[in-house]
């Protein structure tokens, strides 16, 4: 996969977090196909400079900020007006962690 194949991809997936939800640079890496390259996700989006990316949604691991070119606390706005809480600087990954796979399928019932 080219450089530019895997942007289009991290940028593609980044487009489909929706709002009140949250990935990590590395969820993002490995939704695009290169589960290491959680840095080159955070250049990306560091890089974008688009309105259409909300790159804002996409955190550290751990459920840390992460640097959003310099502007955190135009990050922790912008989470917070989605209904994201933030304590002691961390996302509660448990709560907010979006799930590519899992809510784009409709849940079974369970059999009893």
């Amino acid at each position: 996969m080219s450089t530019r194949d895997f942007t289009s991809r991290v940028l593609s997936i980044v487009r489909r977090i929706p709002p009140g939800r949250v990935a990590t640079y590395g969820d993002v890496a490995a939704m695009a196909g290169r589960p290491r390259a959680a840095r080159a996700v955070g250049n990306i989006m560091k890089s974008s400079g688009r309105p259409d990316i909300p790159a804002h949604r996409v955190i550290a691991a751990g459920g840390k900020l992460g640097g959003y070119g310099g502007n955190e606390s135009m990050k922790r706005a912008l989470l917070m007006a989605e209904g994201i809480v933030i304590s002691n600087a961390r996302i509660k990954l448990n709560k907010y962690r979006w799930k590519a796979f899992t809510e784009s399928k409709p849940r079974r019932a369970r059999r009893r």
